[in-house]
């Protein structure tokens, strides 16, 4: 397995509040799951690939909309499977209820031998930052700690 994610952090400025942009996974492994869930749009990334590429690769694959404009780089952090993800804010907007997600395959119910295909990610949608931080994978709370920090 891979040991490094890369993603992008979108936010934006409503009534002088920040909102962000988290997604939740798809597939019936998560679909019961809510706090702590929820994760910035990210994905792998192999040595020697750029890791702003691959974030903006895997927006584009998870979201349907693919980012464009002035990337600020976050800090890394570790999530708790010993997973490092490498993440950039940026500006923007996008209709969450309107994502188009890339889809994956995998064997359900386990031990059928069926595969079916579910949206990597199920649902987006905008938190301002202290629902965010319930929602978001708690490694990942870091990512929104620095964004405050940068933005004062």
């Amino acid at each position: 397995m891979p040991n490094k994610s890369a993603g992008i952090l979108l936010f934006r400025r409503i009534s002088k509040k920040l909102e962000v942009l988290l997604v939740h996974p798809g597939g019936p492994l998560w679909k019961n799951k809510d706090d702590a869930a929820w994760t910035i749009p990210k994905g792998e990334f192999e040595e020697g690939e750029d890791p702003l590429e691959a974030a903006i690769r895997e927006f584009t694959e998870e979201t349907g909309n693919r980012p464009i404009g002035a990337f600020a780089s976050l800090s890394p952090v570790r999530q708790k499977s010993g997973k490092w993800v490498y993440a950039w804010a940026l500006e923007g907007d996008l209709q969450a209820e309107h994502i188009n997600s890339n889809l994956f395959e995998m064997e359900w119910p386990p031990r059928s031998g069926r595969r079916q295909s579910f949206p990597e990610i199920d649902r987006a949608a905008w938190f301002d930052l202290e629902t965010a931080r319930q929602k978001i994978n708690p490694a990942q709370v870091a990512f929104l700690d620095e964004l405050e920090q940068k933005m004062k």
